[in-house]
């Protein structure tokens, strides 16, 4: 994929908005905590909750399994590795064992609140940031700050999803989807989430589901894919 040239392709694309709708809701989890990042391994819906990440089978809600890991953000799997934000480092980490395989620097060095979103494609990690209102591409292997883009909103969880960037917006007691252009930030779809409902993570199954942590609620959400 060319990011340039998506973006392009796009650019023309009319915006579109609506209401996000909500299928089903996971949890909350034995002690409640908060749910931060959201991941999809192809079986089980990944969450982390601070301290520990949970593996939700998606058919009965319920955890499968837990990791004892730091995790206090965003949580990726790009096939074979979870890629989670754990302050000034992200951790890779062998989903079987829960061992940590590598790490690489945070962008910024992980500033308290800055990161927020983690996700994988195109062979990178894609990680938002909350206040600086910006998501990163950066290189898995050592950290490096690949390209930027810039957003007009608080950004929490990012995917990509058939070529489409989308990311979660939380601001007030107010959150988003949106789908951006990955060139220049432009926003091509938003979609509300109902009032007081937030979005801390976000992730696409690669089909027609986004599975969206809930901060404070314990919560985890699917969402039907907006088209």
């Amino acid at each position: 994929m060319d990011i340039n040239e998506q973006g392009k392709d796009k650019s023309s694309t009319r915006q579109t908005t609506g209401q996000a709708e909500i299928l089903r809701e996971f949890g909350p989890f034995p002690g409640t905590p908060p749910i931060h990042g959201v991941s999809w391994d192809g079986q089980q819906v990944w969450a982390a909750t601070g301290q520990q990440l949970i593996a939700i089978d998606p058919a009965s809600g319920q955890s499968a399994r837990t990791l004892e890991r730091a995790c206090d953000a965003g949580t990726a799997f790009d096939g074979t590795w979870l890629y989670q934000i754990a302050e000034q480092r992200i951790d890779k980490i062998d989903p079987a064992t829960g061992a940590v395989v590598s790490s690489i620097p945070a962008p910024g060095q992980g500033a308290q609140g800055s990161n927020s979103g983690l996700t994988w494609a195109e062979g990178s990690l894609w990680v938002g940031q909350y206040r600086d209102r910006k998501i990163h591409r950066i290189d898995p292997a050592t950290g490096a700050i690949l390209h930027t883009i810039a957003s007009d909103r608080f950004v929490t969880g990012v995917t990509w999803v058939d070529d489409q960037l989308w990311h979660a917006t939380w601001e007030g007691e107010q959150s988003e989807l949106r789908q951006i252009d990955p060139a220049s930030g432009a926003v091509l779809a938003q979609w509300k989430m109902p009032d007081g409902i937030m979005i801390s993570g976000l992730e696409s199954d690669g089909g027609s589901l986004f599975y969206a942590g809930g901060g404070s609620s314990g919560k985890v959400r699917a969402l039907r894919r907006p088209r």
